[in-house]
């Protein structure tokens, strides 16, 4: 082969090399280029979808009564009382035959029984402040009816409440415990012991039942509902 034919092949080559090279160098860029779009996207669509992950795992409704507020153990919960019942179908105030009568004079804090007005608090609403609670002889009527009743005094803030609000939303979604209202307590009709903020009642078939706690405590409240079911009341039936 002449030297000029040798120079040309060498040419040749290198120019082929520098071809290949440059080829690699471009497919290499091209991968940087889509690595970095796909982790990009990646990053746009996990910062937009991380919100709504946590509101999915914060979600009231996928949590179990128990892990709202603190346990039962540590709620400072008294023994449950049991009261005499009385007041079954002894109806006043508006609409009854002693409507003069308009409050209630109740002989214990919380009342679990005793006269009431002809209607009771209205069946769809779960949760009441002190702004807008129904009259406490409205609420003994849910009780003849095998509601239970939680009351919480105004020391009750922040995520205690908002704990409570929750419970109000979920517990009566299964119709097993569907009878459950949350209301502010008026202190007019007396007030809470010392140390107790939160207080459930009950007017089952035989008595009243009553059960003062220092705190918030869903695990305390499913147990106290689940001794006394809504189907042990003076009138199960009614609404």
């Amino acid at each position: 082969m002449s030297k000029a034919n040798q120079a040309a092949k060498d040419r040749r080559q290198k120019l082929a090399e520098l071809r290949r090279q440059q080829q690699a160098a471009e497919r290499r860029r091209t991968i940087l280029l889509v690595s970095l779009s796909v982790l990009i996207g990646l990053g746009l669509i996990g910062a937009a979808a991380a919100p709504i992950a946590i509101k999915w795992y914060n979600d009231p409704a996928r949590k179990p009564v128990s892990a709202f507020g603190v346990s039962a153990s540590a709620a400072a919960c008294d023994p449950v009382i049991a009261d005499p019942a009385t007041g079954n179908g002894d109806h006043v105030g508006p609409g009854s035959q002693k409507p003069d009568v308009t409050t209630v004079r109740y002989a214990t804090v919380p009342p679990t029984s005793g006269q009431h007005w002809a209607f009771p608090a209205p069946f769809e609403r779960k949760f009441y402040t002190a702004q807008d609670r129904p009259r406490m002889e409205e609420l003994v009527h849910n009780l003849e009816h095998g509601y239970t009743v939680v009351w919480y005094d105004d020391t009750i803030k922040g995520a205690e409440l908002q704990a409570l609000k929750d419970l109000a939303g979920k517990i009566p979604k299964d119709p097993r415990t569907s009878k459950f209202i949350v209301s502010a307590w008026d202190p007019a009709y007396g007030e809470f012991p010392a140390g107790k903020h939160v207080a459930m009642s009950r007017w089952t078939s035989k008595n009243g039942v009553r059960q003062l706690c220092g705190k918030v405590s869903g695990e305390a409240i499913a147990e106290f509902m689940k001794k006394y079911p809504q189907t042990d009341a003076p009138e199960p039936n009614g609404a």
